[in-house]
């Protein structure tokens, strides 16, 4: 169903059923009707292994951009642009000159998997933010329980990825790779 056709049958449902139009639970639903998928982008991944990889060279200083695509296997124009929007937010610091590139500007254990997820991706959840989830489970008697449960899915996909520092995922990958 297209994202047309998918307007046009919510618009004709009550609200309650335009939350699962066209949606599965790998969805999340705008506030418009549209559905958006609960996935990690490319983007957001990019973001992540791009950073990891500034993780484990964070004491070698400032790290070129081809160099952080060609170990990472990432393609360099995207990665670019998507090392600015980090810098923007305050997350990688630049160094201009034959030695330029970018560095973290906090220590891995400072930088929590939400951070960067919420900044590419937006919601860290596939059903919605918080507020609107209760929202649901005031209005809703009857479906009240259903909403509940997708609420306590989203706290802990939230607590999971806002207590998980990059730090942790460098230690954890060492752990692996000792087996």
């Amino acid at each position: 169903m297209s994202r047309r056709e998918n307007r046009a049958v919510a618009s004709a449902k009550p609200a309650r059923a335009r939350l699962y139009t066209g949606c599965t639970l790998a969805h999340a639903v705008e506030g418009d009707g549209t559905c958006r998928s609960m996935k990690i982008s490319q983007k957001g991944l990019y973001a992540l292994q791009a950073i990891t990889m500034l993780a484990r060279h964070h004491e070698d200083g400032a790290i070129k951009v081809r160099d952080i695509a060609q170990e990472e296997g990432l393609p360099p124009k995207f990665l670019e642009l998507i090392l600015l929007e980090l810098k923007h937010a305050r997350i990688l610091d630049s160094e201009r000159g034959a030695r330029g590139g970018y560095k973290l500007r906090r220590h891995p254990a400072d930088i929590c998997l939400s951070d960067i997820i919420r900044l590419m991706d937006g919601p860290l959840a596939p059903f919605g933010d918080a507020d609107q989830l209760r929202t649901l489970i005031a209005r809703d008697k009857s479906h009240r329980a259903l909403y509940q449960v997708f609420l306590d899915v989203r706290d802990a996909t939230a607590d999971i990825l806002e207590n998980t520092t990059i730090a942790d995922i460098l230690r954890s990958k060492k752990v692996q790779t000792r087996h």
